[in-house]
């Protein structure tokens, strides 16, 4: 029985999507797969999402689907082969079509590029390994750039723009088409990429209430300055984030990232709202089998922040040990786990804040369930509500939750600490408490003797808003 509260996003991709392959990773510990829209076709989408939904009731884990948009993602066009850069070129930027590009001009998919840019704004091209810094711009069409560091130019790589404050929309045509597909298919949470302010996500938002009878939550990926600015009005409308910091760390200076990493966990949790990290976190074991020092560190200190969960991209989309890179994963957030040094904001409810029964509650439950060393917090829930609010808490019990809405339980898997179960025979309180309590015992959960803090609403029947605490011993 996985009992780590932390949880592994794993992004599939040719290395992890067959449904033999699937099936390990979810025995080995993923709890959330992601779905690279920036890559993955629909096809390969759907056929992706069948499998985790039988392969979920297979092996009783409700895995959940997280479908990640690619965003206004910024590309140099077509080039021909063997271009290479040198220091101190001047090389020509064009937002008009050019059918093969070179050392002299190269053409880029931002029809409003020149008129962004300024002189002395730096351009970076796959990933930071070109760097070229703009000298002239017509504000019309094309852009001169001198190389400050050169290599090779190849074809429909991405760029970064760490000084350019961008016009372009938070939601491309793909995008929608997309989230579409997302809501069609019954993903569990859709990721908005290059987030800037609270408008990109409230713009997915709308679109998500147009197209679908159920709430599917936003997670605003964090990897441009403007979403670290507007942290605050993001984490208000957003359902959770991600520190993106592969972008991220193109986009700010390097040495910026691991201060505004843990910037953002604290903001994150003391929002009440579930943060992912990701990118590079066990990348040398895309081809070895064994992680760096550097990488286990990373690990474990993400896991000391409070995260909610980490994410590998390459290591299980392309690498060629992705289960090998999971059970890592798991070994080092289980040694890591229930360490003082995982510190969570302990402010009390707001007494002017909706749902104030409910949070007062599951505030209370935390303190108590820490406080008589209580192994799990056992909880009754329709919309998914206390699931929430109860792991914001990072209490030291398990979270195990109850509900006989079945659209939630792979959405709450995402959540640090919770584990779901269904349940659909809500009597009386008594009745369903002990029903609860011996279901968890039978999942390996809880054992003999322990106790336990039971939520419920009562009256049990009208599954209304959680008002009751219960200790049980087992």
């Amino acid at each position: 029985m996985k009992l780590n509260k932390t949880k592994i996003v794993a992004t599939l991709g040719p290395a992890s999507d067959s449904r033999a392959m699937l099936k390990k990773l979810m025995i080995a510990g993923v709890d959330v797969f992601r779905i690279n829209f920036s890559h993955a076709t629909h096809k390969e989408a759907k056929a992706a999402v069948k499998h985790i939904r039988e392969l979920s009731e297979e092996l009783k884990i409700h895995a959940s689907v997280l479908g990640d948009l690619q965003g206004p993602k910024i590309r140099i066009g077509e080039v021909n082969d063997g271009v290479s850069l040198k220091k101190g070129d001047i090389i020509k930027i064009s937002s008009k079509q050019i059918e093969k590009g070179d050392e002299r001009c190269v053409s880029i998919n931002y029809s409003d590029f020149a008129l962004d840019v300024s002189p002395k704004e730096k351009v970076l091209i796959n990933d930071g390994k070109l760097i070229l810094q703009v000298v002239k711009s017509n504000k019309k069409d094309l852009v001169e750039a001198k190389v400050l560091q050169g290599g090779p130019l190849e074809s429909r790589k991405g760029v970064n723009l760490p000084n350019t404050s961008i016009s372009l929309p938070a939601l491309t045509k793909k995008d929608k088409e997309d989230a579409l597909f997302a809501i069609k298919n019954g993903f569990d949470w859709i990721a908005l990429s290059f987030v800037r302010s609270k408008k990109g996500v409230l713009a997915l938002q709308k679109i998500i209430k147009k197209a679908s009878r159920f709430k599917i939550p936003v997670i605003a990926k964090i990897e441009k300055p403007e979403a670290i600015n507007n942290i605050d009005e993001i984490l208000n409308k957003a359902d959770g984030i991600m520190v993106a910091r592969g972008d991220l760390g193109l986009e700010i200076p390097s040495d910026e990232v691991p201060l505004s990493q843990k910037r953002l966990v604290i903001k994150a949790k003391k929002a009440r709202k579930p943060v992912i990290i990701a990118t590079q976190m066990m990348e040398s074991m895309i081809d070895s089998l064994t992680p760096s020092r550097a990488e286990v560190n990373d690990v474990a200190n993400s896991v000391m922040d409070g995260a909610d969960a980490m994410m590998l991209s390459g290591e299980t989309s392309l690498g060629q040990f992705p289960v090998e890179v999971v059970k890592t994963m798991e070994k080092i957030i289980s040694r890591v786990e229930g360490s003082p040094l995982i510190n969570t904001p302990h402010d009390q409810p707001n007494t002017k804040a909706k749902r104030l029964l409910t949070k007062t509650v599951c505030f209370h439950a935390c303190n108590i369930a820490n406080e008589i060393s209580a192994s799990a917090i056992c909880t009754l829930t329709n919309s998914g509500y206390t699931a929430w609010h109860i792991s914001s808490w990072r209490p030291n019990a398990m979270i195990l939750v109850f509900t006989s809405n079945k659209k939630i339980l792979a959405q709450l898997n995402l959540l640090w600490g919770v584990k779901c179960m269904f349940y659909n025979n809500f009597v009386s309180t008594d009745s369903t408490i002990e029903e609860v309590n011996e279901l968890a015992k039978d999942q390996g959960f809880i054992k003999k003797n322990d106790l336990v803090i039971n939520l419920s609403a009562m009256p049990i029947a009208k599954r209304g808003e959680v008002n009751t605490l219960r200790v049980s011993k087992i």
